[in-house]
């Protein structure tokens, strides 16, 4: 370790997640090292964070484990007022000289989650599956009147064709999900 940097370890748990009130995470496991380094310009913290978060799955709304890894770096500097400029730059004002980090490791761990998260296959919760399979076979089903007849224009004087085999690989998917 460097003799201008220090180390901190933090275990963050659902008690965490609950006094942080974000709307992305309310429970999870997730250990953090955040190492402190003083440059001649600012204060560079550079956080690592691993662990698993609990959040409703995309398609069945029951709640899924997604491990989460990220690494993140913030940089903070004195100035006379609290200010965010960019992306990983803070100003904190001089007279205080102190920075709470929480939010920014709640920031980081709700950034690291997947923008798409699902059950493993056969994993959704089976009702809820069976109900979004019904309803996804009733939209389909349902055509205006206006297409039924533009429909029905087109098939006049043709044979009918057989369907083309791509379809029936993506329906599978559909069911298994």
């Amino acid at each position: 370790m460097h003799a201008d940097s220090c180390k901190y370890e933090f275990a963050l748990d659902n008690s965490f997640f609950a006094d942080i009130e974000g709307p992305e995470v309310q429970r999870g496991k997730v250990d953090v090292t955040l190492v402190v380094k003083k440059t001649s310009r600012a204060f560079e913290l550079d956080f690592q964070t691993e662990g698993m978060v609990w959040i409703p799955c995309d398609r069945c709304l029951d709640d899924m484990e997604q491990p989460i890894s990220s690494q993140d770096l913030l940089l903070v500097k004195f100035g006379p007022e609290y200010a965010e400029e960019g992306d990983n730059l803070i100003v904190i004002p001089e007279e205080e000289g102190i920075i709470n980090v929480a939010w920014f490791l709640y920031e980081f761990i709700a950034l690291a989650i997947p923008m798409k998260h699902v059950h493993a296959p056969g994993k959704c919760n089976k009702a809820m599956s069976s109900k979004l399979n019904q309803h996804l076979r009733v939209l389909s089903d349902e055509e205006s009147e206006e297409d039924a007849w533009e429909n029905e224009e087109e098939e006049i004087g043709e044979t009918d064709r057989p369907v083309d085999p791509r379809w029936n690989e993506l329906k599978k998917i559909l069911d298994n999900n």
